[in-house]
This record gives structure tokens, sequence and C-alpha cells, in this order.
């Protein structure tokens, strides 16, 4: 399936998630409120790009910097919080895929029945509040039009050339280049109209990001550790 073979240590990230939980549930008990907001990172790319590498790559760094856990929040850890919720995990994964008129005929004659809008509403809180605690990179889903007003939050993004995202998906997933520009086409295209239809945003618009890198001209190791860096000294 695509988004298991390219959101790869899936045991991982729920391990992080338990234990970002943990710690939470340690500093709400502790009498010492008054630290520095922790940092939270979101990462945006166009489809195709090697987002979950750089996420890996910049977590491992940041524990070792910070000494403290960080947590990676994509679509597995989306399919965890759906378990948590009792929602289908793939109701929280196909947002916006269905045609808009449909789930609002529905919502007018079923007061029950819950809108895409209302699942990417609790997308949103979920967003919010892991952002608000800190030490989390947070990938995709818009976050950083979400958070933008946070000041602890630094917003990052990662564009390249077709020939790249066509080698990189080609190699990740093992398709021919026709298959790979099909996949980088669709997924683009679901991408940008998530961020319209949600957020009433343009995914392109780059004046939301600190940092925007070029993936031809930056390896995933350089991108994190610039990352890092740039974290760490604001």
């Amino acid at each position: 399936m695509l988004e298991k073979t390219l959101v790869p240590s899936v045991e991982k990230r729920i391990g992080s998630l338990l234990e970002y939980n943990r710690r939470r549930e340690l500093e709400s008990s502790s009498k010492s409120q008054a630290k520095k907001a922790r940092p939270t990172i979101t990462l945006s790319r166009e489809f195709g790009c090697e987002a979950y590498p750089v996420a890996e790559c910049l977590q491992e760094l940041l524990e070792k910097k910070t000494s403290e856990t960080w947590l990676v929040m994509d679509k597995e850890l989306l399919r965890e919080i759906a378990r948590k919720e009792k929602v289908s995990g793939d109701v929280l994964m196909r947002l916006g895929e269905k045609p808009s008129f449909l789930d609002e005929m529905i919502a007018t004659f079923s007061p029950s029945w819950k809108s895409d809008k209302d699942y990417f509403q609790l997308i949103c809180s979920y967003i919010v509040e892991l952002a608000q605690q800190g030490n989390v990179i947070l990938v995709g889903r818009g976050s950083a039009f979400i958070t933008q007003s946070m000041k602890n939050c630094r917003h990052f993004r990662l564009y390249a050339s077709a020939e790249f995202k066509i080698r990189s998906i080609s190699h990740r997933l093992g398709l021919s280049r026709e298959e790979a520009e099909r996949q980088i086409e669709q997924g683009q295209r679901q991408r940008e109209q998530f961020i319209r239809t949600f957020l009433d945003r343009d995914s392109r618009d780059l004046s939301v990001y600190n940092l925007v890198f070029n993936h031809d001209r930056n390896s995933v190791d350089k991108i994190a550790d610039t990352i890092v860096k740039y974290v760490m000294e604001c």
C-alpha cells in the first residue's frame, strides 16, 4: 500500500507517542510550570519529496541535542488518534476526497452526520494541542497554516524538480517511471485540494515558511541538520 511504504517505522512513532504522553502527565503533576515553551516544527512538502526520512532524521538529531523525547506526527499517528476517538482510520485519511456538495446534503438531512469538516476540526484540535506542548515534528495536514500564529512553531518546506521526485518515488515504491509520474501528479493534486478545501489557502504560498529547501541540492541529512541548527538558535 502506498502510504505504508512511504511512512516507515510505525511502531517507533507509536512508542514515541506513549513516551510523549507519559512526559506530559509527569509535567502536569509537577509544580514548576514556569518553563520556556518547547519548539514545534512543521514540515511541508511537494508530493515525492522525502519528508518522512527528514522527519526521522530530525527526531534523532533533536533527541540527542535536547536529551528529550520528540514526537513525529504523521498519518500513522492520525490512525492512532482515530482509534482513540473510535473513528474509522480511513475516514481521517481520506478527508476531502468525496464531493463536498454530497457531504453537505447528507448533513442537512441527518443531524447526527459528521462531515469532513467536522473530522478536520478534530485533527486541528490535536495538531494545536501537540504544537502547544512542543517537541513535536508535524508532517503535512496543513499544520504550517494551522499553527501559523503560534510563537513556538517553526515552519519548513521541501520542494524538488520533477526528475528528483520521479526517481525518489520509483526507488521507494518500486514503480516504473510512468507509474511514478502518475502517483506524483495525483498525490500533488490531492494535497493542493486538501489545503484549498479545509483551509482556503494555497499550498504553494511560501510566505508561511521560515526556510524552504531544494531537495535536488540538499540531502536528507543536510536538511535535517540545518533545521536543527535554525530551531536551536531561535
